[in-house]
């Protein structure tokens, strides 16, 4: 047994937040562990509990206030893909290479190291809304696949490396990840979670047009149109490489957990982007962040 495996005991869009007005104490380091099946399944009942409130074009939307000690709104996002397949979908969210082609927001994103046969850390960095500043965020990403559904988690960490930069904003995933599950055997439904803090003070413009900013309807859309023409790109892309299928072709250096911790808002810089005023694209739209 590897010393990964021995360690595996255990998986963006910015999510509303709410400023709390008293300042979030530090909290100490604490252990980074990869999820376990219990976490997987407690993820599996949270994309799958009832509350959706409206349609937006086909894709169900859900937005819960924060628990109690929280500031950060929990956002849910599900929509039902009729002619593709669930390990297509799942497929092209792991794949970093076919991202950079679909994914029209992506600044950076790649894979650090690994942490288990089941799990990476991550950085993604991703364009906002002009004029916010840019956000990124390092994560530990996590998956599994059980009883024909694909699960994948994310929650930030801090890596020794990736330190915040001074151009980006470094942004919080309390929780983030995808649920999907076959619906049929070339038909899948799509669950999207997220529950991340953007950090910064945000302008109102930003807050009140949340089913824009917020909401990644035009990402899912962009994603159901990859996931169709996937597996063409696949056969001219290493067309049986998946390490997230296939643990052995996995090349990533290995990293122990000891050499991460979770990553707490309270312990970021506070960016003021309150005053900014909304801009508007060539064509007059207004910009908006779909990661």
């Amino acid at each position: 047994m590897s010393r990964l495996q021995e360690e595996a005991g255990m998986w963006l869009p910015i999510s509303l937040w709410t400023p709390s007005r008293h300042k979030e104490r530090v909290p100490r380091m604490e252990r980074v562990l990869v999820p376990d099946a219990d976490a997987f399944r407690a993820f599996q009942q949270r994309c799958q509990d009832g509350g959706w409130q409206r349609d937006c074009g086909g894709l169900a939307v859900c937005l819960e206030p924060p628990p109690p000690g929280c500031t950060v709104h929990q956002l849910k996002c599900r929509i039902d893909i009729p002619e593709v397949a669930a390990g297509t979908v799942y497929d092209v969210l792991h794949d970093a290479e076919y991202r950079r082609q679909w994914d029209t927001n992506v600044i950076a994103s790649h894979d650090i190291a690994q942490v288990a046969a089941n799990a990476n850390v991550s950085y993604y960095a991703w364009r906002c809304p002009k004029p916010l500043k840019n956000r990124d965020v390092v994560t530990l990403r996590a998956w599994q696949v059980e009883d024909g559904c694909h699960t994948i988690i994310s929650f930030s960490v801090k890596h020794p490396k990736y330190p915040p930069r001074k151009d980006l904003v470094r942004a919080v995933a309390l929780l983030m990840g995808y649920l999907v599950c076959p619906t049929g055997p070339s038909s899948c439904r799509l669950t999207y979670l997220a529950q991340v803090d953007p950090k910064g003070s945000l302008p109102k413009w930003v807050v009140n047009k949340v089913s824009q900013y917020l909401v990644p309807q035009q990402m899912l859309k962009r994603l159901h149109k990859a996931c169709v023409q996937y597996p063409a790109w696949k056969q001219q892309h290493g067309v049986n490489v998946k390490p997230w299928l296939y643990p052995e072709q996995n090349e990533l250096p290995e990293l122990a957990l000891s050499a991460l911790a979770l990553q707490h808002g309270a312990s970021l810089e506070d960016i003021d982007e309150s005053g900014l005023a909304e801009a508007k694209d060539e064509s007059g739209e207004h910009g908006g962040a779909e990661n």
